[in-house]
């Protein structure tokens, strides 16, 4: 339970971030927030910003407490997603962002729209509209009331409110500017909070004898737990298949996220610069790189511990519980930031959506609606949507980070087939982008019927080559002239020395990872 102290730092925290958000939202007397203020922050974003925005969106609940998790029952092998992230951001900023920021885009289905028609953007749009609020909005707010009622006694339900209402307080009001900025302080937290709980850990398995013993110690007594590529015989290694990691499906997925993903990619899009965007892609990438310290280790620290936990979920809410008073109050609210920071970044990105691509698609005469207004009032519907559905939806589930993986797989294969050929393929059809986008999911289920044992990273590298495959074949089958296929010729690629430098050291110590725990 948390101590007078701590609940003072978390109240600090919690005034400071609302303070903070209300002030940098603050608008020039007499002006009115018009669309590219509230959901781009008027593109005015710096490379630091984007950085740290990126990370805080990213890191939240599901990924602390369920990598953590996933760090207790199958250990360092979970790091891969985190490690080939990094890889991943880096070619986005090279190859992807460019094209999209060349298209002066608001969101990801405006871009299907541009390239192909309105109907693979509304389709594109209902689905990810549904997964935001029903997967991903569901997910933290169900795994941020487990973490504070394992540590403060909060009831889960109260929990549930509590965060969804204080990430609307600070958020509603100034748009993706005050996310944004406000996400500096969550990165500071959630860093600071996050190497210090392992720090505390990491000590205790080592009897006091410091942080480098306690490694030692973990890399001694669960050696397993430091297979970075698993074998066949793996208990786990259906979730994570050995080399399919690196060379499989693992791939479809990274690049869906964050290049496809509109609370993701939504940062760079605003930013002041296509420069200024990669800078902040470039930050993002290494601060990935230290990320498996905080969301990984933990989880192995309490498996070595022999911590007495019902499920593997629990793990990092435990290890809350062994700290002192003081720290674990700090930590608590770095927990805190990471959660409503993604609760922020979630529920604007869904206003986005549905105001600027489903609604002036479904009702064309709400295009000239205040569209501020619009945003504002579906994310708190989002929200409430949310809170009502977090329980039934995830309450059974042990590791619930694997478990949205799992579910956002029988759709990405479709995905990143539509945006890479639509960037890359000028022949793509419309018809061709649909019947990639449906039969993701339908071969997706159906591999998962009838062929249970392919470990599902396996079927989403299978499913991406076959729809890759679909959608070639059908749009040479009935060609048809798109007036929206994309101008490489006008689109430079060409990047920065800084940006070049940082690849390159991203990519050698990613190397130095997997040569040390191969």
């Amino acid at each position: 339970m948390l101590e007078t102290i701590d609940i003072a730092i978390v109240a600090l925290y919690a005034g400071a971030l609302v303070v903070l958000a209300h002030w940098v939202s603050r608008e020039k007397t007499g002006a009115e927030k018009n669309a590219q203020d509230y959901f781009l922050a008027s593109k005015s974003l710096p490379w630091w910003a984007i950085g740290a925005s990126l990370i805080a969106a990213n890191i939240s609940a599901e990924q602390i407490i369920g990598m953590s998790g996933s760090g207790y029952a199958i250990g360092l092998a979970i790091a891969s997603y985190e490690w080939m992230a990094a890889i991943t951001l880096i070619l986005v900023g090279k190859y992807l962002l460019p094209v999209f920021l060349r298209a002066g885009i608001y969101t990801m289905p405006q871009f299907l729209q541009q390239r192909y028609d309105d109907r693979v953007r509304l389709v594109m749009a209902f689905f990810w509209l549904g997964v935001y609020v029903f997967v991903n909005l569901t997910s933290i707010l169900w795994l941020g009331a487990l973490a504070i009622n394992t540590v403060a006694g909060v009831d889960l339900t109260l929990g549930l409110v509590v965060l969804g209402a204080f990430a609307a307080g600070y958020s509603l009001y100034g748009g993706l500017k005050a996310v944004a900025l406000t996400d500096i302080i969550q990165v500071v937290l959630l860093i600071l909070g996050g190497l210090l709980i392992v720090w505390i850990l990491l000590n205790e398995v080592s009897a006091g004898n410091g942080v480098v013993a306690g490694f030692a110690t973990l890399m001694e007594r669960a050696p397993e737990k430091f297979d970075m590529i698993l074998s066949v015989d793996n208990p786990h290694y259906a979730s994570l298949p050995g080399l399919s990691v690196l060379l499989g499906g693992m791939w479809v997925m990274n690049v869906s996220y964050w290049g496809f993903n509109q609370y993701i990619i939504q940062r760079a899009l605003a930013a002041k610069s296509i420069d200024e965007a990669q800078k902040g892609i470039a930050f993002a990438a290494f601060l990935k790189l230290l990320m498996p310290v905080i969301v990984v280790l933990p989880g192995i620290a309490v498996y070595v511990l022999g911590a007495d936990i019902s499920g593997s979920d629990e793990a990092y809410p435990h290890a809350m519980t062994m700290l002192p008073v003081g720290i674990k109050g700090l930590v608590f609210a770095a927990l805190l930031a990471a959660i409503v920071s993604s609760l922020a970044s979630m529920t604007n990105s869904i206003s986005t959506i549905f105001t600027m691509d489903i609604l002036p698609t479904v009702v064309p005469s709400a295009a000239d609606k205040n569209p501020v207004m619009v945003g504002r009032l579906v994310a708190v519907a989002a929200m409430l949507v949310a809170m009502v559905a977090a329980q039934p939806l995830l309450g059974n589930f042990d590791q619930a980070f694997q478990y949205i993986q799992e579910f956002t797989g029988f759709f990405t294969p479709g995905i990143v087939v539509i945006f890479l050929l639509g960037m890359f393929y000028p022949a793509t059809t419309a018809t061709a982008a649909l019947v990639a986008a449906i039969s993701s999911a339908v071969l997706s289920a159906a591999f998962s019927i009838w062929w249970p044992e392919l470990p599902f990273i396996d079927r989403v590298g299978l499913v991406f080559l076959l729809c890759g495959v679909m959608a070639i074949g059908i749009s040479h089958l009935r060609p048809v002239a798109q007036a929206g296929a994309v101008d490489l010729t006008e689109v430079s690629f060409k990047t920065s020395g800084g940006f070049n430098f940082a690849a390159l050291l991203v990519t050698l110590i990613l190397c130095a990872f997997y040569i040390t725990w191969w």
